[in-house]
């Protein structure tokens, strides 16, 4: 089976950047896949793709050795198998709130009699060879979202769930469970001091964590913080980013 880029990446000790496709769209996953990023993730919660989306998207990915990510839209087993099936390697599953929620997600993730994932790996086994079904169990990565009071409050419950490989941390809901206004690339001390906890718990049991950020500085702090994972940028951010500052420095050049 191919190998799992990013479970690689880790057992060397390296960490893992990851882009964010808010765009549904497989020419925006293609040029977004060529610029370099280890991973990629299709995001089916908040992005403008649908399940119909997902598979041109990873088709385009799959052209580069860019990790193929997919964000579900809640933790449904039919529509996290059917990500699977189409040929993500690894799976974003938000507001996991406690233990049984990321037991859930897990079993959805594992074919038995680890799980209760069901066989038919359409496009997945094209993807990953034809010893997927014997190997998908080792490779396949979940990660479990804690951003609620809840998920906070069972923190370490959800850690030690076996077979959760990853905690990913989404800054705008996890500031709405501190009492705080979302915001990305959040510097308040409550909220750096939330995530420096899920860290310290996850790291305790064996867990990776990736931080959803908006820029390289921040990014570069969530490394040294101890981050196994960053996600960088998105590409509607750097559409609307750099179509914004070529207008501004034309009006600036135009002024002067």
């Amino acid at each position: 089976m191919r190998p799992n880029k990013i479970k690689q990446m880790w057992k060397d000790g390296k960490t893992v950047n990851m882009g964010w496709l808010s765009i549904g769209h497989s020419f925006t996953a293609e040029v977004m896949a060529r610029q370099g990023f280890d991973a990629l993730c299709v995001d089916l919660q908040h992005g403008t793709s649908e399940m119909l989306s997902v598979l041109p998207m990873l088709q385009a990915i799959s052209q580069t050795d860019c990790s193929p990510v997919v964000r579900v839209t809640k933790n449904d087993a039919g529509e996290i198998m059917k990500a699977l099936d189409l040929g993500a390697y690894s799976i974003i599953v938000p507001l996991i709130n406690n233990a049984e929620d990321a037991a859930r997600a897990v079993a959805a993730c594992r074919y038995p009699p680890v799980g209760i994932r069901s066989s038919g790996p359409v496009r997945a086994v094209h993807y990953g060879g034809p010893d997927y079904i014997a190997n998908a169990n080792d490779e396949i990565l979940m990660f479990g979202m804690i951003e609620t009071k809840e998920g906070l409050a069972n923190l370490e419950s959800i850690c030690a769930t076996p077979g959760l490989d990853a905690i990913y941390i989404g800054p705008a809901d996890l500031s709405f469970a501190l009492g705080l206004p979302p915001q990305q690339d959040n510097p308040h001390p409550l909220h750096i001091a939330a995530c420096d906890k899920i860290v310290e718990a996850a790291h305790r049991h064996g867990k990776k964590v990736c931080m959803h950020c908006q820029s390289a500085p921040f990014a570069i702090q969530a490394i040294k913080r101890g981050f196994d994972m960053v996600m960088l940028t998105t590409d509607l951010f750097c559409l609307a980013s750099m179509a914004r500052k070529q207008l501004d420095d034309l009006k600036a050049g135009i002024a002067a």
